[in-house]
């Protein structure tokens, strides 16, 4: 299979390309669903891009992550897995400062699925062995509780009518009701409400529509409270955007902690913000990827190693900012001022 997909013209990155997955999907041999049908290339290609800064993989950002198609991430034992990554619909009426999907933005024609046609190109790409599963995200449209009800909608054709036994990973849109969070889990292997901001102050920077405790908090707390009676196998995640807002570091790790604490979470994701063209923050200076991948260290040293938070604090300097350089050597560094004998130490 590896060999296939690198004579097939598979990107370094892991992304089959939007045209080869039409082709997959259209000219399946497995597939007994019916009639063939045309497949939408250019949908297919706007909502496939348009999820680029929804992170699924377990590492920092590799470049062109963003190339949209077929992603690759990773178990916890180093499992690779293909997942079909895409968004329902890129119509959205929040007004998100860094994304080309926000009201306002009338540069990106919009597009949308139906249930059942997600389904089935979903169904026909797992039957020929491509994808092991599906990662939907989606724009608001014009009310997020419709939106949820066709995205859990394209979950249970899966599940019930097509006996779809892959993975499924289902966001839960910001102010979505509790009823409709019950139900996505209930279909889902992990679901996600995506933080983009540390704070509450952060968030009316980059996002004036959404209400932070209320669209969002409160959401991953409906999460947290149902997991005490739906089983959802890989948990609750979340993702925050770097450096859209003012924040330090410190901030963000700060929100992360909470996250873990109080939320329940089993990981969070981020996001290196990156200016995007017809956006408001198209002009504002992107934010380098070894920032993201400085947290990520962070979040590996509190989350699989158990370094205590106020260890970890002496990572940040005086604004609270992490250098480019390991942060366990930052701490070190701050604990210690002279060398040290291994065979005594």
């Amino acid at each position: 299979m590896l060999k296939y997909f690198i004579q097939s013209g598979l990107s370094n990155y892991g992304m089959v390309s939007l045209e080869k997955m039409a082709h997959l999907a259209k000219e399946s041999r497995f597939d007994s669903m019916g009639p063939k049908r045309s497949i939408d290339t250019e949908k297919l290609s706007a909502l496939g891009s348009a999820t680029k800064h929804d992170v699924c993989a377990s590492t920092f950002s590799p470049g062109n992550a963003a190339l949209p198609g077929i992603c690759h991430s990773f178990t916890r034992d180093g499992r690779c897995v293909s997942l079909f990554k895409t968004l329902y619909t890129n119509h959205c009426t929040h007004q998100c400062n860094y994304c080309i999907n926000a009201s306002g933005c009338s540069r990106v024609k919009k597009f949308s699925y139906s249930p059942d046609e997600l389904a089935k190109i979903t169904l026909s790409l797992y039957r020929s062995n491509y994808i092991e599963g599906l990662f939907l995200s989606s724009g608001s449209g014009r009310n997020e509780d419709i939106i949820m009800e066709k995205m859990i909608e394209t979950a249970r054709l899966l599940r019930q009518k097509h006996s779809f036994r892959g993975y499924i990973h289902l966001k839960v849109l910001p102010g979505s009701s509790r009823f409709h969070i019950g139900e996505a889990m209930e279909l889902s292997d992990r679901v996600s409400v995506n933080l983009e901001a540390a704070t509450a102050s952060l968030m009316s920077e980059i996002c004036a529509t959404k209400d932070y405790e209320i669209d969002i908090l409160q959401r991953q707390r409906y999460i947290r409270d149902l997991m005490t009676k739906i089983k959802v196998p890989a948990g609750q995640t979340t993702q925050i955007v770097v450096g859209a807002g003012l924040e330090s570091d410190l901030e963000i790790f700060k929100r992360v902690l909470l996250e873990y604490t109080e939320m329940g979470v089993s990981r969070t994701y981020f996001s290196a913000f990156c200016p995007q063209n017809g956006t408001a923050f198209e002009r504002k200076a992107p934010q380098p990827l070894w920032r993201e991948h400085r947290l990520y260290q962070m979040d590996w040293l509190f989350r699989i190693y158990h370094f205590d938070p106020d260890e970890l604090n002496l990572a940040f300097d005086e604004q609270g900012f992490l250098s480019n350089s390991d942060p366990k050597m930052a701490i070190a560094r701050e604990l210690m001022d002279f060398p040290v004998d291994p065979n005594t130490a």
